[in-house]
């Protein structure tokens, strides 16, 4: 029912408070307590693995060899909350990679084989995190299922140490053209403005030479817009860094051609984040984002920042 009103909102704002009701109902009906943490694997029923298949909303699976892939092997892991009275419909799921480094590419990490000798893996990467139910928009489910999950790995792998997203920036490239149309980011050269122009018409060039071109602008542009952007409610822009840093993350590192595919580079020119949860400092950074807005980043983060004279800005990490 609710899934069938958030389609006719826009025409009708009127039934916005039924919508607030159903929301505030469905808060206690689907309450952390209720839920049911789920590892999934190849052997999970069919029907259910059908569905994971069809909700996987951030690195389509293709087909049921890739599921396979990303199910069965000692590296990756599978995640999903469902709720006692709709046992085969899951919630949201997030799929994992264990192993040695924190990845820069998507790519890479989706088609590389399954390691033979995986002995004490020490980086766990939250690669896809996806709500499955429309009609649970809002209702938020991830910060509970990426804590608990990481509670669960710690026990079954006692060597994981480092705990990262691998993440998409939806809204980097509409944010950034328009930027751009408005003669903004000044910390960029003429012929760095030039350079991005010709993205907007010709989408992305395979050839290197124009890639290295635009890559330090990219990503100066890329800080920028993490690190400052902010929406109405001083909050950052992009919907994908309020869920992690309000969740305790620090923004690690911008990823250049982590993501090359067509919905890669049509969102975020290529680019992708690693948000990493360091235990001992979610709570702190938590609340340094709830109650002033802080953006916690690295400083390999803050030395992406340009100043308006196109010199590096000194702005002191925060860690």
């Amino acid at each position: 029912m609710r899934q069938d009103l958030i389609t006719r909102l826009n025409d009708n704002p009127g039934l916005e408070v039924i919508d607030r009701d159903f929301a505030h109902l469905f808060s206690s009906w689907f309450n952390r307590g209720f839920l049911v943490l789920v590892r999934m694997s190849w052997s999970s029923p069919a029907t259910i693995l059908e569905k994971i298949i069809a909700y996987e909303a951030v690195h389509e699976i293709m087909g049921w060899d890739d599921l396979k892939r990303r199910l069965d092997p000692r590296d990756r892991r599978c995640f999903a909350f469902f709720h006692p009275a709709l046992v085969d419909e899951p919630l949201i799921f997030v799929e994992v990679a264990l192993g040695s480094d924190i990845p820069a590419s998507i790519q890479t990490l989706l088609e590389e084989e399954a390691a033979e000798d995986f002995a004490d893996p020490a980086v766990a990467v939250f690669y896809s995190i996806s709500n499955c139910q429309e009609g649970l928009r809002g209702i938020s489910f991830g910060n509970f299922l990426i804590k608990q999950v990481v509670e669960e790995l710690t026990k079954e792998v006692p060597s994981l140490r480092t705990f990262v997203t691998l993440s998409p920036v939806p809204g980097f490239r509409s944010w950034l053209f328009r930027a751009l149309g408005c003669g903004e980011l000044p910390y960029l050269s003429e012929a760095q403005r030039n350079q991005l122009d010709k993205l907007r018409d010709q989408g992305w060039s395979e050839d290197e030479a124009d890639q290295d071109a635009v890559q330090s602008a990219i990503l100066a542009a890329a800080a920028d817009y993490l690190l400052r952007a902010k929406d109405r409610s001083s909050r950052p822009l992009d919907p994908v860094a309020r869920f992690h840093l309000g969740n305790g993350a620090r923004l690690e590192r911008i990823n250049w051609l982590g993501d090359t595919s067509e919905k890669g580079v049509r969102q975020a020119l290529s680019l992708m984040v690693n948000y990493r949860y360091e235990l001992r400092d979610i709570e702190r950074n938590h609340e340094a984002y709830i109650n002033h807005g802080s953006v916690i980043a690295s400083k390999s983060v803050r030395s992406l920042l340009l100043a308006p004279d196109k010199s590096r800005a000194l702005v002191p990490a925060q860690r």
